[in-house]
């Protein structure tokens, strides 16, 4: 069973609908027949790479509010990672361009380290407040998943997968992502956004009779 899963690595419902797919696999057993596949996308191609701005002064800004009023829109994003054991921290939140990110990953994938380094760079971003833009935090990331920090680097450096990262947000448009993380599975079944458990376990299953 092949599951494919476009996300970006500052999108808050990515790592809450990554943790719910995780359940629905441990709830169905189907774990060790899948194959998860993680596909880029980038929310916010114009994002600097690092910034020293806070994302609820971003959102102020975006939606004509007060800080103030921007911290308590995201109080429910917050309280829907505790559901799932993460405890994100949107106040030490910096917007980033993930576009190097998303390559660190493809490198990660063509090594085998590719899990590791999703829920590193995740964890790094929502729960350690880090700037997953910045060079030397994406090569502590490399290296502590176990990738050669000179050949991280070496990619960092050129236009090393690049172009696998604009095939998947080519890809994505092409049939109809309209926001992420958007989930598809064995190419029939489809499930947009950070949906609940059920409704994963329920769309795994029925893939899972099919291939029988």
């Amino acid at each position: 069973m092949k599951i494919e899963i476009w996300s970006d690595y500052v999108c808050p419902f990515c790592y809450i609908g990554k943790r719910r797919l995780e359940e629905a696999l441990e709830q169905t057993g189907l774990g060790e027949k899948a194959e998860v596949v993680f596909k880029a996308y980038e929310l916010d191609p114009n994002s600097p790479a690092v910034s020293d701005t806070l994302m609820t002064e971003v959102l102020a800004k975006k939606y004509g509010m007060s800080v103030e009023e921007a911290k308590k829109m995201t109080d429910n994003v917050v309280d829907q990672a505790k559901s799932v054991g993460l405890n994100y921290n949107f106040d030490v939140m910096t917007p980033a361009n993930t576009f190097n990110a998303h390559r660190l990953a493809k490198l990660a994938e063509q090594e085998g380290f590719d899990k590791t380094v999703s829920e590193s760079l995740l964890k790094a971003y929502f729960i350690d407040g880090e700037k997953i833009g910045a060079e030397d935090v994406l090569l502590r990331i490399a290296e502590e998943a176990g990738i050669s920090r000179d050949r991280a680097k070496a990619v960092l450096d050129s236009d090393e997968f690049a172009d696998d990262v604009r095939m998947d947000i080519a890809e994505a448009q092409q049939i109809g992502v309209k926001g992420v993380p958007f989930f598809v599975i064995d190419r029939k079944y489809a499930i947009s956004g950070a949906q609940p458990a059920e409704a994963f376990a329920n769309a795994l299953r029925q893939a899972a009779e099919e291939e029988v």
